[in-house]
């Protein structure tokens, strides 16, 4: 049966603060772990007033360390932001502190505006041009040292450290391809390219040392309630989110609102559509009857849930419902 994961944006509610978020991020993450989910990723994102995970290695840091099994992990770090061998020694790092339960995922988008990514960067020459050339040398400082290496990670040289290209176009799903890497595409966002991608990382994938054959993660917006209406109504959350972030206005996670898109207007309407196809919203049957058909539409080997839900206990709860319409669909299968 297809694995579950959580992805975390850490999100900062409106009326709240990033220390909160940051705890509510390692409570989820324990009652994740005791629920059976496979791993725990956060994101990169710069200049977002209602995301307290940009530095994201600290995070995973902050999170492994408060628990015991789960794999923690980025989804992901955006390489053009950074050089390869820091990269290497903070998630080397990490793998030293927690053996065995690192996972490193690799986004050549900056994760922000292009202001703020000047000012990450200071210069723009090279860009995501050099994405492939970084993923290589990032791979390398993982590797065992050689006789005269001058350049060496540590930590991190000889660490076991997965790692994952991330995508949302056709770009990744090449490259993922060509290394022989797992490959997760951020259909919960970017649904577009999905099926195209999916088609190319699998007929093109070429074994290698971490990874025999493909491997593919897929995004997924889950909010899960013990009603439809209810569920509907914390989904109005991430709704808002995204069509204040889509018109220039990004802030905190606001609270869910009744009857939220009735008054949007047409457009708004469409790109919500669109861009947030990938959902499934709904009471616990409606949840496993959601997860059941994109798995067989899709094929995937692992799901890596978010909710952007304003409540904490209510989106503990929603996991917690995922977690058992997954366990009846493993039991049927």
């Amino acid at each position: 049966m297809t694995a579950l994961s959580v992805l975390d944006l850490s999100p900062i509610v409106e009326g709240s603060n990033a220390s909160q978020s940051l705890a509510n991020s390692l409570d989820l993450a324990r009652h994740a772990e005791r629920l059976g989910y496979k791993r725990y990723w956060l994101a990169e994102h710069h200049n977002m007033p209602g995301i307290a995970s940009a530095a994201t290695s600290v995070v995973i840091a902050h999170v492994a360390g408060g628990t015991k099994t789960i794999r923690v992990g980025a989804g992901g770090i955006m390489l053009p932001n950074h050089s390869p061998l820091v990269i290497a020694e903070q998630f080397g790092t990490l793998a030293a502190l927690h053996p065995g339960r690192i996972d490193l995922g690799l986004g050549r988008a900056p994760g922000t505006d292009m202001a703020t990514a000047r000012a990450l960067r200071r210069n723009l020459d090279a860009g995501a041009d050099n994405f492939p050339q970084d993923v290589v040398e990032l791979m390398g400082y993982f590797q065992p040292a050689e006789e005269g290496q001058r350049i060496r990670a540590v930590p991190g040289e000889g660490e076991k450290v997965t790692i994952w290209i991330l995508g949302s176009s056709l770009y990744g799903a090449q490259l993922a391809a060509l290394l022989g890497l797992p490959y997760a595409f951020a259909s919960h966002f970017a649904p577009a390219e999905l099926d195209h991608a999916l088609e190319i990382y699998r007929s093109r994938f070429q074994p290698s040392e971490q990874l025999d054959k493909p491997y593919v993660m897929l995004g997924l917006n889950v909010f899960a309630a013990p009603t439809d209406a209810e569920a509907r109504l914390l989904f109005t959350s991430l709704q808002q989110a995204f069509v204040n972030l889509r018109t220039g206005r990004p802030g905190r996670l606001p609270p869910p609102v009744e009857n939220y898109d009735r008054d949007l207007d047409a457009m708004a309407k469409t790109m919500l559509g669109q861009a947030l196809s990938c959902a499934v919203v709904g009471a616990p049957e409606t949840v496993r009857q959601g997860i059941d058909a994109f798995v067989r539409r899709t094929g995937a080997d692992e799901l890596m849930v978010t909710a952007q839900v304003f409540d904490h206990g209510a989106r503990l709860r929603s996991f917690e419902i995922l977690a058992e319409a997954h366990k009846s669909l493993s039991q049927a299968a």
